[in-house]
């Protein structure tokens, strides 16, 4: 039985193929039309999906579609009749709703197929299932409370609930226009930085300041006694059809959605280019802080009320990795499971297993351990491609390819990392990365300089051997997906300190032999040669989508002032 998911006509489209309950493959658009965060609908991801399973689109069961516009339609209505939103706020969410509602023409549509012959039974999954069920159904829990948290989707913005087996049982939920995706973004954009996904720039500064108009903040968000949130939405115009969204096949824009009295409360807003002042950094502080308090809220609630101590946590928000850092120490939750594509591209995923589970009754089998689901290119590919641009190279069997990049990782050469299927989710993790030395204190500003060109506050992550984490951080539970954020052990930020943010932290993936065995013997070979079982890890681009082919990831080492490159079982460097 075969199960397309799909997450279209929203940021972050993406597909997904389940096989008899196992995932095939899972990719998102913006990896093939390289158009960041891409909206409208993923062709190329399907077609990649669809050959990775060696069908055409006529052997479908089913698809699945995270988008349902038929949800909630009375609280819609009572919206409208109430607010009364403006003539291009109704029509642009009816044009896109209109989309949602025939997946079926728009599959055919895009592969050039004769919809008369496709057979599957297609499916609209609200967006917030779709999130709780990407969360759960593909982690290694039987049963555990289930959070969703992001901007809005179907109108509404958080979720949550309980999930046994091929289960989900729905507890609550929190509707348009009270959001705390939405305060984030919103405050982001007070901050300047008004791109769709720059949120995670602003968890990256926050460290800077301190929270001293947290104050402020409770009267934006006014958290209730049952655990809950209410926005005052005073402070913000997206309910009045202020705010206008494109979700078409480009990059996805936001209009701004902060009010006047947002600004008179706060001051005037940054202008993208601005110095950063310190009362900028204060606010980012402070909007972090509010974002913690409220969310970490909802989880003691919901841990309370499901009587559950494991937790599984999708949607946007679930991308904060400092938020969720501080669950398992702040709250009765004991284990967590955040799947790599927490944010609206993993509502393919959802999708798929929310209708192979909770519709078709299927039992569960698959646990999702590692984030390889997109393409792999072969050895052979990858020497044509290489011959093609007249590059010098050698071939390595593995162990030597690990020792020598190792060597080079250790004197100071930046590497680029490319192996194996390219991952799900927004984070490089091993397979699509950037390598470098977490002991050199220069390293981020080198790398900045010479090939990511990024903001000076923003932290650059370490991979570390699993075993050895509790060595180094102050935690030993794994992370293989790069979602959590730990103290840097005091004694040890002198060793790594091109991975130790400003607050003597960092977001950490913990790397595991059994599930990326190439990447472990990496790591492993660098703590050979230096005694630090860690190595930094960035994505493999350079202010656009990661690497997906390898034409892309040459064309990226020959366009930076990378030193070297590891592509499949070849090694070549630039000349001195």
């Amino acid at each position: 039985m075969y199960v397309l998911g799909l997450n279209a006509y929203h940021a972050g489209a993406a597909a997904c193929l389940v096989r008899d309950g196992e995932l095939v493959a899972a990719a998102e658009e913006e990896r093939f039309n390289r158009i960041k965060y891409s909206a409208g609908f993923p062709t190329e991801a399907i077609r990649f999906c669809l050959a990775e399973a060696g069908i055409t689109a006529y052997d479908l069961d089913h698809v699945a579609i995270s988008r349902d516009a038929g949800a909630n339609l009375h609280k819609k209505l009572l919206f409208a009749l109430s607010s009364r939103p403006s003539v291009r706020f109704v029509r642009d969410r009816l044009s896109n709703a209109a989309r949602v509602r025939d997946p079926k023409a728009a599959l055919a549509h895009a592969l050039d197929l004769d919809g008369r012959r496709l057979t599957a039974q297609f499916h609209n999954v609200q967006h917030h299932l779709a999130h709780m069920a990407s969360a759960f159904f593909v982690s290694p829990f039987e049963q555990a409370a289930v959070l969703s948290i992001d901007g809005m989707g179907d109108f509404v913005s958080t979720m949550w609930g309980v999930g046994h087996g091929n289960r989900l049982q729905v507890l609550g939920s929190i509707g348009f226009p009270h959001s705390l995706g939405i305060f984030y973004t919103a405050i982001s954009q007070w901050l300047g930085f008004e791109k769709y996904g720059d949120e995670g720039k602003v968890m990256g500064l926050a460290p800077y300041g301190q929270p001293i108009y947290l104050d402020q903040m409770r009267r934006i968000v006014r958290l209730q006694r049952d655990g809950t949130f209410e926005l005052d939405p005073s402070y913000f115009v997206h309910h009045a059809g202020g705010a206008t969204m494109t979700w078409d096949s480009g990059s996805p824009t936001l209009g701004r959605l902060f009010s006047p009295k947002l600004a008179s409360l706060l001051g005037a807003p940054r202008a993208g280019g601005d110095r950063l002042e310190r009362h900028h950094l204060d606010v980012a502080a402070s909007l972090q802080a509010m974002l913690e308090e409220a969310a970490l809220g909802l989880v003691r609630m919901l841990a309370r009320t499901s009587d559950q101590t494991a937790l599984c946590l999708a949607g946007g928000v679930a991308l904060n990795s400092v938020f969720n850092g501080k669950i398992r120490p702040r709250t009765p939750i004991e284990d967590l499971f955040v799947q790599p594509a927490a944010g609206d591209a993993g509502t393919a995923l959802g999708a798929a297993y929310y209708v192979y589970h909770e519709v078709l009754g299927q039992p569960r089998q698959y646990v999702l351990r590692h984030p390889a689901t997109g393409p792999e290119f072969r050895n052979g590919r990858l020497a044509s491609v290489l011959d093609q641009c007249g590059l010098a190279y050698q071939a390595l069997p593995e162990d030597e390819l690990c020792r020598r990049v190792a060597e080079l990782i250790a004197s100071g050469d930046v590497v680029g990392w490319f192996q194996g299927r390219m991952e799900w989710g927004p984070r490089a993790l091993g397979n699509r990365s950037i390598l470098a030395d977490p002991r050199r204190a220069d390293m981020k500003d080198v790398l900045n300089a010479r090939i990511k060109h990024r903001e000076s506050f923003r932290p650059f992550a370490p991979s570390v051997l699993a075993e050895r984490t509790g060595a180094f951080f102050a935690q030993d539970y794994a992370d293989p997906f790069m979602t959590t954020v730990s103290d840097v052990l005091p004694h040890q930020r002198e060793a790594i300190p091109a991975i130790t943010h400003v607050d003597g932290t960092a977001r950490l993936q913990t790397v595991d032999g059994a599930h990326s065995p190439l990447y472990a013997q990496l790591i492993s070979q660098f703590e050979e040669l230096t005694g630090v079982p860690v190595v930094l890890n960035t994505s493999f681009n350079d202010n656009e989508p990661i690497v997906c082919r390898p034409e892309e990831a040459v064309e990226c080492f020959q366009r930076t002032r990378m030193d070297a490159l590891a592509i499949g079982n070849y090694l070549l460097r630039k000349a001195a």
